[in-house]
């Protein structure tokens, strides 16, 4: 007899949804992604295609999509959240409602990097309190450097795989790995969100810095010290392992997001950094720039815990104040002597 294949049900088929519902699919799974975009749901199952966000690239014609939310959640063994920070409570509050009346209890995975500003939750915080208040151990993040463009061409690529539940990140390891892609387990669920939402916003600063000229002993020194805050807001903030932003979700994709043109946040930041306003680079992107939402929320944190946040709090300063780009990178290499290594 043969074996019960698993259905995995990505909500949200923008190009990392897609991505990742196709490489599910190339892995055996019995794959349905799930968007809001009638014609990009259309396009997908009879093309195989999703050219609104990705050009020049097939998805596995395993992989079929649909608009109906409850077609999407009813039988799946695994729920990807691969959806914008700002809706993922709004789809979430529906999807609890739709297990209610199952009483199925798949595991959630998160591949959104984001912070919810208000409330300041990570994703799986979000995911938790509207769908598994008791049951948080079936929670699981994905998280590192990997940009959909590379994985579409079957890059190499190694993501952190975290949850609570070590057996939960083992599943989710062992469905999503492949001859291109390598999960690596990791138990500390807030260090390995935190390092994936807070690099976007470093990555709009590596932006403004190439939009203002500057070289690369800029952007070495701006991801190193980003790395720090990033550090510094995981441990202090919210409990992090300082040893999990030397891993995958915090140097690995910091690098990649601040150095590479697939990256929509660094793409965002050398545009503000050509003097273009932030509602024309949102307007014109296409697709959600993540760091612009969530550097609102590092600022609440910032201030909230007074943890300090330079190159993040002059990102929110340039782009919500109206700062003055070059007075902004004046301040920060004019301010008071302080020792490198520090929490």
């Amino acid at each position: 007899m043969r074996e019960k294949m698993t259905k995995i049900s990505v909500l949200g088929n923008g190009s990392w949804g897609s991505v990742l519902g196709s490489m599910l699919a190339d892995n055996g799974n019995d794959v349905i992604l799930y968007g809001n975009i009638e014609s990009v749901n259309e396009e997908i199952n009879a093309h195989h295609t999703n050219t609104h966000y990705m050009k020049d690239w097939s998805i596995n014609p395993n992989a079929v999509a649909t608009g109906d939310l409850e077609k999407a959640v009813k039988g799946a063994d695994v729920l990807l959240f691969v959806l914008p920070t700002k809706v993922v409570r709004i789809v979430a509050k529906n999807v609890r409602k739709i297990l209610d009346e199952t009483g199925e209890k798949p595991l959630l995975v998160t591949a959104t990097k984001g912070i919810e500003p208000g409330s300041k939750k990570l994703i799986t915080d979000i995911l938790a309190e509207e769908i598994y208040p008791n049951d948080s151990d079936k929670i699981i993040a994905i998280s590192g450097p990997s940009h959909a463009e590379n994985v579409a061409q079957k890059d190499l690529t190694a993501i952190a795989c975290a949850s609570k539940d070590e057996e939960n990140a083992k599943t989710i390891q062992k469905l999503f790995s492949n001859n291109y892609v390598r999960f690596y387990t990791n138990d500390d669920l807030a260090g390995v969100e935190v390092g994936g939402a807070v690099k976007n916003v470093i990555a709009i600063a590596a932006g403004i810095l190439v939009g203002k000229k500057y070289g690369d002993d800029a952007k070495a020194a701006l991801m190193t010290r980003g790395l720090a805050e990033i550090t510094r807001l995981g441990v202090n903030y919210f409990g992090a392992k300082p040893m999990t932003f030397s891993g995958l979700s915090g140097i690995g994709d910091l690098i990649v997001t601040c150095t590479s043109v697939n990256s929509r946040n660094w793409r965002a930041g050398k545009q503000v950094g050509e003097g273009k306003s932030l509602d024309y680079v949102l307007e014109n992107m296409g697709q959600v720039v993540e760091g612009a939402t969530t550097v609102k929320a590092v600022h609440e944190l910032a201030q909230e815990k007074n943890i300090d946040m330079p190159i993040s709090e002059a990102v929110y300063r340039v782009l919500y104040e109206d700062a003055n780009v070059d007075e902004e990178i004046a301040k920060m290499m004019g301010r008071s002597p302080k020792p490198e290594i520090r929490l």
